[in-house]
């Protein structure tokens, strides 16, 4: 397994890859495996300009070959995590509702919670049903800066401002 570094305004975001897929993302301040080898391939060249373009205002979907690991019900809430438009939020009542198990919310935090791929996978879009931001696994400044940047996109995107440099493959 490789990993790379890339920098971001919170500190430095590891992405680990395994083959030609992205199978983990450590936030800030997150303890990274021993015995990883600090390696640059294409998959994780590719995955740091994405969140490049990401944190510049100029992408707002993610064009990865991800692999989370989890049980079927946390691949269902991650999966659902990614039809989160950019610059909207949802709450972990609405997710646990859409996969028609309504009382299932605190399970859909704790899949939130293990969610391997932060960023990629937008965990920081959930929100509690009273409105409050709840937890991340690069603390709480970091989601309410991410949810901030894209709130900022989408008014550069409103302004006609929008470098979209996204690629469909």
């Amino acid at each position: 397994m490789n990993i790379w570094t890339y920098p971001s305004p919170w500190g430095a975001v590891t992405i680990q890859s395994r083959e030609k897929e992205i199978v983990h993302v450590y936030l800030p301040g997150r303890k990274i495996p021993q015995g990883l080898t600090i390696f640059e391939d294409d998959v994780l060249k590719e995955a740091g300009r994405q969140l490049h373009d990401y944190l510049n205002h100029r992408r707002q979907k993610f064009n990865l070959p991800l692999a989370p690991e989890g049980s079927d019900f946390m691949l269902s809430v991650w999966k659902l995590l990614q039809d989160i438009p950019y610059g909207d939020m949802t709450t972990y009542k609405e997710i646990a509702e859409a996969l028609n198990r309504p009382k299932a919310f605190r399970a859909v935090g704790m899949a939130n919670a293990r969610n391997p791929l932060a960023i990629f996978i937008p965990c920081h879009r959930v929100i509690g049903s009273d409105g409050s931001l709840t937890g991340f696994g690069g603390g709480l400044s970091m989601k309410k800066g991410l949810l901030a940047l894209e709130k900022e996109g989408v008014s550069k995107q409103k302004l006609g401002t929008w470098q979209n440099t996204e690629q469909t493959n």
